[in-house]
């Protein structure tokens, strides 16, 4: 055997078995958080389900920006910066008055809970009074703007009732809204009508429509009566309206009420007895406070 055999190295090989185990515990955060969301999210699926869409609404309303800002004039809405003056409609140069409500934390307990509802409820009540507004506002801008029509606003009344926004269309003396004794509009009432339908389609609210009459007795030869004559009135208006496109399943009610309710009940024989009343009815549980 030679030298360089002998100066050979001798190299062991020692192999250590370890039992598999985990890296560290940086798992358990991210696992930690995958619970915590996923039992947020099977948490807001409960609360979606047990809470009616009016709550759903309410809390919406709640937790929106901290100003709520109602727009008096119309600007950005269905009047579009037009207002409603004896010179027809006109664009404002200033900005639009606003009403601020302040909305802080939300309260604790079932008083605060009730007093929240509350508030909630009157900004709902003031948001759709504040569309109201506007619509009447617009309505006279319209009004104004159109010669065909501009010469009946004599014959529109609008007023607000605990039920809703009223558009009365009556009759003045030399000035009818139907044909004497009978359900047949002249194109003027149609095109009103229409214009009326143009604006109140944008609200969301429903529509009751109701005729009324004088009390000067009406006997036609077929036997009818005040009552079927203003039931007719209150009918053909609703087919103009619905045909300008009003939805048909948001007319509530078509009710025809003769002589039962009179504009002028000190002289119920008046012309503007005999009207169309059209009432845009409250999705509000509440009235504004200015209406209380």
């Amino acid at each position: 055997m030679s030298n360089d055999s002998q100066l050979q190295p001798i190299i062991i090989k020692r192999v250590t078995n370890v039992a598999a185990g985990h890296h560290g515990g940086a798992w358990k955060v991210a696992y930690a958080d995958f619970v915590t969301a996923m039992m947020a999210f099977f948490l807001l699926l409960w609360l979606l389900n047990v809470t009616t869409d009016e709550q759903k609404s309410g809390l919406a309303d709640y937790f929106a920006p901290t100003t709520l800002s109602l727009s008096r004039s119309g600007a950005g809405g269905i009047l579009a910066g037009r207002t409603f003056a004896p010179d027809g409609a006109r664009i404002g140069e200033g900005a639009p008055p606003m009403a601020i409500a302040e909305i802080g934390p939300p309260p604790a307990g079932p008083q605060a809970r009730d007093a929240t509802d509350e508030e909630i409820a009157d900004l709902i009540a003031e948001r759709e009074q504040a569309e109201f507004d506007a619509a009447e506002a617009a309505l006279g801008a319209a009004m104004a703007a159109n010669p065909e029509i501009a010469a009946m606003r004599e014959n529109v009344i609008i007023d607000m009732t605990p039920a809703g926004m009223r558009i009365q269309l009556v009759d003045k003396e030399g000035g009818s809204m139907f044909a004497a004794g009978g359900a047949t509009m002249p194109a003027r009432t149609r095109e009103l009508l229409a214009e009326i339908t143009r604006i109140i389609s944008e609200l969301p609210n429903d529509l009751s429509i109701s005729g009324h009459t004088d009390a000067e007795p009406f006997g036609a030869a077929n036997g009818d009566t005040n009552w079927e004559l203003s039931s007719d009135r209150a009918n053909a208006s609703r087919r103009v309206i619905t045909a300008n496109g009003f939805p048909v399943h948001r007319v509530r009610e078509v009710v025809g009420k003769a002589d039962s309710d009179p504009l002028t009940p000190e002289d119920p024989f008046l012309p503007e007895n005999r009207r169309i009343s059209l009432i845009l009815l409250r999705n509000s549980p509440v009235l504004p406070p200015d209406m209380r």
